[in-house]
């Protein structure tokens, strides 16, 4: 949830802490992959499957696979995030605006973020948050590494809000690191078998903020135009190597350089 201009911020900001220096050295061995939506069997599709199954979250099937449809949403990507070539986690992303309005927290909470849209409004909608069992005992950081990827779209898509469609007991983590406000009751998500509720991060008034805390959250534009910007044929399953390091670093020297010069 961050924009260049902000990387300053993190520069003021100092040495990263214990936490964000440790973030920044695994994130040296994480890359990013987005997904294909038509080639089911991708090992994302089976990830969720475990995940949610393990947790009694969804029912069984004999595909052993997680989608639904909006997986194939035109405003809609998927990403597998790996550690060391291998996959420990997945999250799903819906542009949410006036021209697209099909994600998962309007399928949900239609008459919270109708209005919002009416006004011009624009939102990044994560969702599909699954992990590795294994990896994520290895790795207790592995949220701040997954959704990575949503604050990186709320840059490259100029948000003005990012979601979070979570369990009621998931929303104090995403109140103290974006500062999101609720938004929602809670309610249903269809196919799941536990409730949901809705929090909002305003990235305008966050930005700074979460990048002088956690300068993990950086990326330079070269990263997420990868990402981002190329059509799924040209950037499906190629990975893109995490850009956080190399964005605090140059903050840093023009920072060193602009006070040389006064």
């Amino acid at each position: 949830m961050l924009i260049d201009s902000d990387s300053a911020a993190a520069a003021r900001a100092g040495t990263p802490s214990r936490f964000s220096g440790a973030l920044l050295d695994i994130l040296d061995k994480v890359s990013y992959a987005r997904v294909d939506p038509g080639v089911i069997d991708d090992p994302i599709y089976k990830l969720r499957y475990r995940a949610y199954t393990r947790e009694g979250f969804m029912d069984h099937n004999p595909e052993e696979i997680c989608v639904d449809d909006l997986d194939n949403a035109p405003n809609g990507m998927s990403f597998g995030i790996y550690i060391d070539g291998e996959l420990v986690s997945s999250i799903r992303l819906h542009i949410l605006s006036a021209e697209h309005r099909n994600s998962p927290s309007m399928k949900v909470f239609p008459d919270v973020l109708g209005p919002m849209i009416d006004q011009g409004m624009t939102f990044i909608d994560p969702s599909r948050f699954t992990a590795d069992h294994e990896a994520s005992l290895a790795y207790p950081a592995m949220p701040f590494l997954t959704l990575r990827i949503a604050a990186m779209a709320s840059v490259q898509f100029n948000a003005n809000q990012c979601l979070a469609l979570v369990r009621p007991e998931h929303g104090a983590f995403y109140k103290r690191v974006f500062g999101s406000e609720p938004l929602s009751d809670v309610r249903s998500y269809p196919g799941l078998h536990f409730p949901v509720t809705l929090f909002g991060a305003t990235v305008e008034s966050i930005r700074a903020r979460v990048a002088e805390r956690f300068p993990f959250f950086l990326s330079t534009a070269e990263e997420r135009d990868h990402l981002f910007s190329q059509t799924v044929q040209q950037s499906a399953n190629l990975p893109v190597k995490a850009s956080a390091r190399t964005a605090y670093d140059r903050a840093r020297n023009a920072l060193e350089v602009a006070v040389s010069n006064v």
